[in-house]
This record gives C-alpha cells, sequence and structure tokens, in this order.
C-alpha cells in the first residue's frame, strides 16, 4: 500500500473534515509519498493522572502531520453498551502501562516515532491495583467510578435449587480451590489498520478485524459522525483467537487523522504494543464445593469464582458470566449455585480468548470430577459417561440442549488410547489424562439486544450463471468464506468455485456480528441456505415452465438444473438464470438468521444460551522426568461432535489448532507482571511482552493427534453442522493435569504446569505432606443476593421466584 496516491489537494467540507478531490489511483510517476505513518505514544504509568500533554515540539519535527491527544476524543466507547469507558488517546487519565496518551502522524513511520519522544507528558502517579485481591481492599482510588463496587467491576450471583440442601445431603462433598493463569492469544499477524476519505468524503476503514460492524459502531461514536458515512472493510485476518473482536483505539486514532488530513493513514502495531491490547484469558481463582451421592452422581454444585479483568470493561461483564453459566451443559447437575465477581487492575484489560471465560471453570469442574473419581474408586471415564446430560432437554438454568455425541467421544477417544488398559497402570512417569467439554454454537443474543437477524446473507444471480453472494461475515483463518461459498452450492446445484464473495464490508454486506462466539457456521450457514433456497425456487419455477413439469421434479447438481425423472431433460445452470430473469426480472434473493428465544428469562439469563452446544472429550498421555519435573505430551486423542462436518479437512484443522493452544496454555503460556522496586515507583509492567520471553509450543513440542470427528447433525445447524472452532480447545488443560497425576501421583491445580511446580508437589509427596501445588484459600467476597429461579423439574417457569 506504499505506492496508493491520493492525486489532487484535500478541499474543507462545511463539517470541517477534508475531502479529496481527484483520483486516488497506484502512480508509477510519482516518488514522494503520500500515505502517512501513525505511532502511539504510550503510558510509562500503570495508574496516574494526566495534568498536561505538550505537543508543540513535536509538531515542529519534521515530516510531522498532525499531533493527535486525549483532548480530540472527548466521546467514549467501548465492545458493551454497559462498558463504554475506553477512549481512543486517555484524556485524563492512564490506566495501565502502555495506555495510549498522544499520536504522531508523519510521512513515515520513523519520523512519528522519533517525534513522539518529543511529547512532554506531566503525571500525577497513583496508587497501582496489581491483583484482585488488592481490589478487592482498595475502594480509592477507583480505576473507573461506574464499577459495582470500589474497584469490583462486576458481581453476579445466581442460585437454581437449595444448593445449600443439596450438599448438605450429599454422600460426599468435595471443595477444591483452583487458579487458571492469564494468557494471550499470539495470533502471528499483528493489530493494523489502515483509514482514508473516498471521493465522495466517506471515512473508509481497513482493519485486521473480527467483529466489523462493531468496529463501525464504535467509531461512529466516538468520532460523533453518522454512521452511513462510514465503510468499515474486515480484512482477512493472520489469526485472531478472539484478540481482534474489540474495537480499538488505534483504529479510531487513524480514523480521525484521516478524516483531518484528507489522507491515507496507517498504523501497524509492533508485537509488545498487541501485548498491551490484550483482551486475553482472565486469571481465574475458582473455588468448587460440588456434592455427590454414594455412586458418584452430582447432586449439586456451589461455584465461586474471582476474575482479574484489567483495566477497561471490555467483554468482562459477559466474561464474569461465562466463568459460571456453562458447567450445567455437560453433566447432570440437578441444583446449581454460581456467584462471580471481576475486578479492575491496572493491567492491559482481559476479554474473550477461544472459549471466553469458559476454559478456567472447565479446568476446575474436570480435575476436581478425576479426584472425585480416585476418592470413590471409580474409573474418570465411567463417571463422566453415567450422568451425561441428555439430549433435548433443560438445563438447572434453563439452557436447552440440543444433540450431544459425548457418549461417542468418550468412547472413541477411551478405545483408541487404550485407557481402559493402560489407565493407572503405566510405568512411573508416564499417564494418561481424560476431560470433556462443551461450547456454544453461537451466542443466543446480540451485544446490543435487539429482534433483528444475527446474520443476512444477499445473493445476485445473472445471465451469465455467475452468483454472487455478499455477508458480512469475516474470514480470520477459520474457513467461513469456504462454508458461505459451499452452503450456497449445495442448494444450487454448482461447485463453490462458481461463487463469487463479497464479504466483511459493512457498505455493501447485509450485517454478520462477527467472529466470535463459534457463531458463523451455524448463523450465517442457515442464512445463506435460506437465500439459496429462495433462489432455487425462483430457477425450479422457471425451468419447470420452459419443461412443462412440475416444480417439484426439479433437481439441481453438477451444474444442472434437471428432470429427476427424465435426467437428460433440462437445461445448464446458465440458462436457468437466464430463464429465470425473463420470468421474474433481475434475480437477487436474501436470507437471515435469528437464534431461537431462551427460555431463561432471569436477570443474567442472557449469557450462555445457544442454538445447540458442542462436545468433546480429549485423553492426554504424559511423560514426567521425576528429577526436573519436565514435561513431554508424545500423543493426544480427541473425538469432537461436530453435528456433521461441513469441510472435514477444515475442521480437523481447528480441533487439532485447539489442541496446540490448549497445551500451551497447559504448560507454559502466562501473562505476568511484576512489581517495580519502590524506588521505581511500585509500578505493576508487564515482565514478557515479547514472543522472545512469552513461550509457547512450537512443532517440536506438538505431539501426535489422534482425532476423532463424531457425526450426530443437529437440525438447528446448516445441514446439520455444530461448532469446531472453540470447543476442542477446553478439555486439554485438564487432561494435562489428571496426566501427571496418574503418572507421578502430584496434583497442579493451577495453570501452567510447569516442572517448576512438580517438582516442588514431588518434595511436598516425599515429606509426607499434601501433594499438590495450587492456590490455597478463596477470599471472602461480599456477595449480593443470588437472583433465585426454580429448576424445570421443580416447577421453574425461568423467571425469578420472588423474594
Amino acid at each position: 500500500m506504499s505506492d496508493l496516491r491520493i492525486i489532487g489537494k484535500p478541499r474543507r467540507r462545511v463539517d470541517g473534515r477534508a475531502k479529496v478531490t481527484g483520483q486516488t489511483r497506484f502512480a508509477d510517476d510519482l516518488f514522494l509519498p503520500r500515505m502517512l505513518h501513525c505511532r502511539l505514544l504510550r503510558s510509562p504509568h500503570p495508574h496516574a493522572a494526566i495534568r498536561a500533554v505538550q505537543t508543540a515540539r513535536a509538531e515542529a519535527a519534521p515530516g510531522v502531520k498532525l499531533v493527535l491527544t486525549g483532548a480530540h476524543f472527548p466521546i467514549a466507547y467501548g465492545i458493551l453498551p454497559v462498558s463504554q469507558d475506553e477512549h481512543p488517546l486517555q484524556p485524563d487519565k492512564v490506566r495501565h502501562v502502555g495506555d495510549p496518551v498522544a499520536a504522531v502522524i508523519a510521512d513515515s513511520e520513523e519520523q512519528a516515532a522519533a517525534a513522539l519522544a518529543l511529547i512532554d507528558v506531566d503525571y500525577e502517579p497513583l496508587t497501582t491495583i496489581s491483583s484482585p485481591e488488592e481490589a478487592l481492599a482498595i475502594d480509592t482510588p477507583r480505576i473507573h467510578d461506574y464499577a459495582q463496587c470500589g474497584n469490583q467491576h462486576k458481581r453476579v450471583a445466581l442460585a437454581f435449587g437449595d444448593v445449600d440442601a443439596a450438599l448438605q445431603d450429599a454422600a460426599h462433598v468435595f471443595e477444591d480451590v483452583f487458579f487458571f493463569q492469564g494468557n494471550t492469544h499470539l495470533p502471528i499477524e499483528q493489530h493494523a489498520a489502515l483509514a482514508a476519505v473516498d471521493e465522495n468524503g466517506k471515512l473508509v476503514l481497513w482493519s485486521a478485524t473480527q467483529t466489523p460492524h462493531y468496529v463501525h459502531r464504535a467509531a461512529a461514536r466516538a468520532l460523533d459522525m453518522p454512521a452511513h458515512e462510514i465503510r468499515v472493510i474486515a480484512c482477512p485476518n493472520g489469526g485472531g483467537f478472539g484478540g481482534k473482536t474489540d474495537p480499538f483505539n488505534h483504529e479510531i486514532v487513524v480514523a480521525k487523522a484521516a478524516l483531518l488530513l484528507g489522507r491515507p493513514v496507517k498504523i501497524c502495531l509492533n508485537r509488545e504494543e498487541v501485548f498491551y491490547c490484550h483482551r486475553g484469558r482472565h486469571p481465574v481463582l475458582m473455588r468448587f464445593r460440588t456434592g455427590v451421592d454414594a455412586d458418584g452422581y452430582i447432586v449439586g454444585m456451589d461455584l465461586e469464582t474471582l476474575l482479574d479483568g484489567g483495566a477497561y470493561g471490555s467483554y468482562g461483564v459477559a466474561s464474569t458470566f461465562y466463568t459460571g453459566a456453562l458447567q450445567t451443559v455437560t453433566y447432570d447437575i440437578p441444583r446449581y449455585r454460581f456467584r462471580g465477581c471481576r475486578t479492575f487492575t491496572n493491567k492491559p484489560a482481559c476479554g474473550p480468548k477461544r472459549g471466553h471465560g469458559t476454559p478456567q471453570p472447565r479446568f476446575g469442574q474436570e480435575v476436581q470430577l478425576d479426584k472425585i473419581a480416585q476418592a470413590l474408586g471409580k474409573d474418570p471415564a465411567d463417571l463422566r459417561l453415567q450422568q451425561i446430560v441428555k439430549a433435548e432437554s433443560l438445563t438447572a438454568n434453563f439452557l436447552t440442549i440440543g444433540t450431544i455425541g459425548l457418549r461417542q467421544c468418550i468412547e472413541k477417544v477411551v478405545a483408541g488410547s487404550g485407557w481402559r488398559e493402560r489407565y493407572g497402570k503405566l510405568p512411573e512417569g508416564r499417564g494418561l489424562g481424560l476431560a470433556c467439554s462443551s461450547y456454544l454454537t453461537g451466542a443466543g443474543l446480540p451485544i446490543y439486544w435487539n429482534k433483528m437477524p444475527h446474520s443476512g446473507v444477499q445473493l445476485r444471480l445473472d445471465r451469465l450463471g455467475a452468483v454472487t453472494a455478499f455477508c458480512g461475515a469475516t474470514e480470520v483463518g477459520q474457513g467461513s468464506d469456504d462454508v458461505l461459498a459451499a452452503c450456497v452450492a449445495e442448494v444450487l446445484g454448482i461447485a463453490p468455485a462458481d461463487i463469487h464473495l463479497v464479504t466483511g464490508a459493512t457498505d455493501i454486506t447485509p450485517v454478520d456480528l462477527g467472529s466470535y462466539s463459534s457463531r458463523v457456521t451455524l448463523m450465517m450457514g442457515n442464512a445463506a441456505i435460506e437465500a439459496a433456497e429462495r433462489a432455487r425456487e425462483l430457477l425450479a419455477k422457471a425451468v419447470a415452465a420452459k419443461l412443462e413439469i412440475p416444480a417439484t421434479r426439479i433437481s439441481f447438481a453438477d451444474r444442472r438444473v434437471f428432470d429427476v425423472e427424465d435426467p437428460e431433460s433440462g437445461v445448464d445452470f446458465a440458462e436457468a438464470c437466464v430463464l429465470a430473469e425473463v420470468a421474474f426480472g433481475t434475480l437477487g434473493t436474501v436470507g437471515s438468521y435469528t437464534p431461537p428465544r431462551s427460555p431463561a428469562r432471569f436477570k443474567g439469563g442472557g449469557v450462555g444460551p445457544s442454538p445447540t452446544y458442542s462436545y468433546t472429550a480429549a485423553v492426554v498421555e504424559v511423560e514426567v522426568d521425576p528429577e526436573t519435573g519436565w514435561i513431554t505430551v508424545p500423543k493426544v486423542w480427541i473425538g469432537h461432535d461436530v453435528g456433521r462436518a461441513l469441510n472435514p479437512t477444515l475442521v480437523r484443522g481447528q480441533v487439532e489448532g485447539s489442541v496446540y493452544m490448549g497445551l500451551g496454555e497447559a504448560l507454559m503460556e502466562e501473562q505476568r507482571f511484576r512489581r517495580l522496586p519502590e524506588k521505581l515507583s511500585s509500578a505493576a509492567v508487564h515482565k514478557q511482552p515479547s514472543m522472545l520471553e512469552y513461550k509457547s509450543p512450537t512443532t517440536l513440542e506438538m505431539p501426535d493427534v489422534v482425532t476423532y470427528l463424531v457425526e450426530d447433525p443437529d437440525p438447528r445447524g446448516p445441514f446439520g453442522a455444530k461448532e469446531a472452532g472453540q470447543g476442542p480447545l477446553l478439555p486439554i488443560m485438564p487432561a494435562v493435569a489428571n496426566a501427571v497425576f496418574d503418572a507421578v501421583g502430584v496434583r497442579i491445580d493451577e495453570t501452567p504446569i510447569t516442572p517448576e511446580k512438580i517438582v516442588a508437589a514431588l518434595a511436598a509427596k516425599h515429606k509426607g505432606e499434601a501433594p499438590r501445588v495450587g492456590p490455597a484459600r478463596f477470599p471472602e467476597i461480599d456477595w449480593p443476593e443470588p437472583v433465585n429461579v426454580a429448576p424445570p423439574w421443580e416447577g421453574g417457569d425461568g423467571k425469578e421466584v420472588p423474594r
């Protein structure tokens, strides 16, 4: 893009924004760069008031065209309507190291970076809150004034049935405290954005985003512009994993600069800046109290979670609910209580990494089930098999279960791994671990609650037989473009390669809410099928009229439209389009998808519902050196209930990519911070904001993976398909922990499971102490009175029981 030129000078519109006159073209006769580059000045303090920002020296620096500060951005934005707490540049206070304070736009990136050093910022340091425990103890200064209580962003409490009575009557009650360390997405491609003003004076923003629709909303709000004067184009992503689902400050900064200067402005974050954007996995402390009967059936569960949310709201309210919402979807839990608290701390904001809020409690639940099986002398596989939730049922918290292939998943990984013959019988240092999981196939409610469709697809068919599919869905490497083409092609009897796709552009495609919550295949796929079926109906009527047969006898296959009773009688697809255009005029159809309404009618019931859920089971084999604690994972067996695999190659890629990411979270990845010495401000700084120090698996650590795709088509999905992009990650971390116990007899009740922790647990074991490393206690939290909802089997109707 460095050769993109704006020919002509910008002139001012009456609204103060620049409008480019002339043409945008690639020029081979001009050598002066016309594209401008942006760099952000970031705070060195984790928490400080901004007294003043002096930019005069930077404005006079060579090549500098514009310097922006928080004064240019008085309107806050955010991804959730309840958390509009971010500014493109901070106007009055910084809340973590790396918070942006000013921006320089210059002819080159080097000139912009040099000018940053010429900006003088006068800070007044404030008390740094570096952990959830500190946030619970320190009410002032408040990181955000809108927090529910002091520095507690959100506290929730839900109860489904009398859990205390269930635990009191249980044959056994198990109480465990677990900790899941935060980690980041680590996509290969860093965040980047380019903004320009087109020939009509409209703002165009190209971005590496997973959610162009929500970026569009945030930009219109923060820039105080009519939304119809903005275009957002989501470029194909080099990985996202949830890290590009928020609207980000750099996107809005370059948009503002392009509006003011009338020239394209580009920014590409470096790797350290990506760590500051973060929105990764929340560190979560958890306490599980689970009651079982004499046979190991769960009779009640009480779960408490404490989240380190970082400095901003992001998806945090939803994240808090997700640390408890899906526990009931895998196993039958007749009575259930969940309480969660998200705190603000002076760190980069956490958000929706792959699995969004659910891997942390899944780790705790699956490790505790392993402990229960051990205590009761039961096989961990049998303990799970005996209490799988039933298909087509309601859970205690009113989530609707669709098809469920978890039993087949467990049976396949148990058989493939030789579990029955090998579990508990391998030599010292070798072990097997089993865990299961479930996950959404798309969130049942949009971020901004409304009754409009969640995804739309528009088809255009022309007289040459060409089909163009328009959809706002975003390709982030998960294969959504392939799914869109495949669904349309299957219905129309043509090849996916025959379909031209236009996706991720907010001005010319129907709205799709974005690539998150494993929603695209089901929601976009159903919308695509509806649009294609409407087009098929028009084509069938036109061809049937030509052949003088009923339309019910028309079939589509191999790029032909023909009589099923006389296949030689028919026309090719292009001629069918001509016949239909003659009969009906210009051919275009639309399809859309809206999830079914959830039976949950209580406050907080909006997080968790999904059209259907996917299920996964995994067995992990480990080798542990008892001298060094070093862990090797030679093999993983994983079974995933995908409903129906529309593209088995892509599904296997998603499943095995989840295994890779799960092993990283299990063994080495952690988003850690450290306190500077008091003489250096006692600030919390990022310990490892680079790919040199932040460890993730390489090809050398990737084990052999045996993947079983369990196909139990769900009628709610397109051709029966369910999600595959996030669910397979969830069982890997607890399966590793359970395998370590089988190998050397120690429990590591926190992530990552490192050699140091194993050595420490083995040392405790040799001393006769508890062979465990993990958190010792869960802090006391002043929980609100729970929202009480009677489970369906106790006469509940999904509404809160009056207090």
